[in-house]
């Protein structure tokens, strides 16, 4: 604690030497606990009147604000001490660091101290009121405002409050791991993103590579049929025009002999008459009309387009369903086109909310609110598969029956011989033959799911519900057989047929 002396004029023999900041204080070992011994005039600027803010130390020994000796200085015109006037040297004063630590302290403590005194009856806070949740003084006990209301001492209040407080800060504890296990799995699905947009990417350029092929390759045997029809049609006008000229050739030497024959006396000219009349009479043929010797360009040209896209319907399949791979369980594998899918070994996926967990499964990415749907889905020789629909709000996360009452109507083969219609309790179902493609109709507004043996048209099992929500098919291609993949469950592609009308 210290004692801060009040300024004092110094004489000119004091002014020139420097002002030591000790000299202001006296007991610097007392503590700030010891209040008494503090005044609070002696920390009051002789500018403001306030406690200092950042004291600065004049030559002259005064102490002043640095705030307000800079705005004194800007009004005066001059640097001279607001206290005693005398003229400081150029600078910025030094700032008196002890007065500085004495007046904050001061100030911190008066705050303490007011803060524990009631500001309507200035006496200590000792009483807690527990319906206004604040404290008070035993004067304010005794008032009408809190006369008939619940109180108890600060101790005791505190306590309380402090074990309520760290019951609501556990809760908190508990949010904050939340949230930093959400961050963690956030994270992972933010690379994950990435990695499903690398994947992506290089399919698609794999597959554009292909129809870029496919068409590189249309394009050369196009071309060269126009140069091969090029290449004999101009060897036939070459031929042809090889002929007419021979035969240009041949009448011109012959109408040459018969003028020369013309110009002779009528002796010769009588004497060669029979042989000049046979010359005359020589056949030249016509020339004939070719015909179909240009390119033709109908051919070439005519419907080039449709005639591409058309003969690539032999190149490219197409699927009815398309497999999402965001709903699929973790040990699940697809192929590129996402139209077959079979067990494998476990990936590290994010468990984003469409995916379902507790069942080895993937639904389609395309779900139904109307109209009726089919799929053939090619089952193979797999030993346990489940086949069907789902509804969308079906638990992901959590085991259910696969039963109408839980969103699922679906058929299928366990243990490699029987197979079930899964209802509520499921059904057996009595097949003369082991089918390798089924199925699946689905008929939205009449809220019929048909399943039938695409080998030979027989019906298998139908459900009959009612729909309210977004449906969407339903695949589950078993586990592990023999340490092998499972029996994958490929869906069947449509034929594509080119309609002109």
């Amino acid at each position: 604690m210290f004692r801060v002396v009040p300024p004092t004029v110094t004489t000119p023999k004091e002014q020139e030497g420097s002002f030591p900041i000790t000299s202001l204080y006296r007991n610097t070992s007392t503590t700030m606990a010891d209040t008494s011994s503090l005044y609070e005039e002696d920390l009051l600027c002789p500018q403001c009147s306030d406690i200092y803010c950042l004291p600065v130390l004049l030559k002259c020994g005064h102490n002043i604000c640095r705030v307000c000796l800079q705005k004194f200085w800007e009004w005066k015109g001059c640097q001279e001490c607001p206290v005693c006037r005398t003229v400081s040297v150029h600078g910025r004063p030094p700032i008196n660091l002890a007065l500085k630590i004495a007046a904050e302290e001061y100030q911190t403590h008066r705050t303490s101290r007011n803060q524990e005194l009631c500001c309507l009856h200035n006496e200590k806070l000792k009483i807690f009121c527990q319906n206004d949740e604040e404290l008070i003084c035993l004067i304010c006990q005794t008032s009408k405002q809190h006369k008939v209301h619940e109180c108890c001492p600060v101790e005791e209040a505190a306590q309380q409050k402090k074990t309520e407080i760290s019951d609501m800060l556990e809760s908190l504890r508990k949010k904050l791991t939340i949230l930093n296990k959400t961050k963690e799995h956030w994270e992972e699905t933010k690379n994950y993103i990435q990695t499903q947009a690398n994947q992506s990417e290089k399919t698609i350029k794999e597959e554009f590579e292909k129809l870029h092929l496919f068409l590189w390759e249309e394009e050369n045997t196009r071309l060269k049929v126009l140069k091969q029809e090029e290449k004999v049609k101009t060897q036939v006008m070459c031929e042809k025009l090889e002929n007419i000229k021979d035969q240009m050739k041949i009448l011109s030497s012959t109408i040459n002999d018969i003028e020369k024959a013309l110009r002779a006396n009528n002796l010769p000219f009588l004497q060669d008459y029979k042989q000049t009349k046979k010359r005359v009479k020589c056949n030249i043929q016509e020339p004939e009309c070719i015909r179909d010797i240009l390119i033709n360009t109908a051919k070439h040209l005519g419907a080039l387009k449709f005639g591409i896209w058309k003969k690539m319907a032999n190149f490219i399949t197409f699927f009815p369903i398309t497999l999402d791979p965001n709903t699929a369980q973790s040990n699940l594998k697809f192929s590129e086109e996402l139209t077959c899918v079979q067990y494998s070994n476990k990936q590290i996926l994010p468990d984003n909310p469409e995916r379902c967990t507790t069942r080895v499964c993937v639904l389609g990415a395309t779900g139904f609110t109307s109209g009726k749907h089919s799929w053939t889905v090619e089952v193979g020789q797999g030993k346990d598969w489940y086949i069907g629909v789902a509804q969308e709000s079906i638990k992901r996360k959590s085991v259910v029956f696969l039963n109408p009452t839980e969103g699922f109507w679906v058929i299928g083969l366990c243990n490699g011989d029987s197979f079930w219609a899964q209802t509520s309790p499921r059904t057996k179902l009595v097949l003369k033959q082991k089918p390798e493609r089924i199925t699946v109709e689905l008929d939205y507004v009449k809220g019929k799911v048909v399943f039938i043996n695409a080998a030979d048209l027989t019906t298998i099992h139908t459900f009959k519900d009612r729909f309210t929500e977004r449906i969407f098919p339903y695949f589950s291609p078993g586990f592990y057989d023999e340490g092998k993949n499972s029996s994958p469950l490929s869906i069947c592609p449509l034929t594509i047929t080119v309609n002109v009308e």
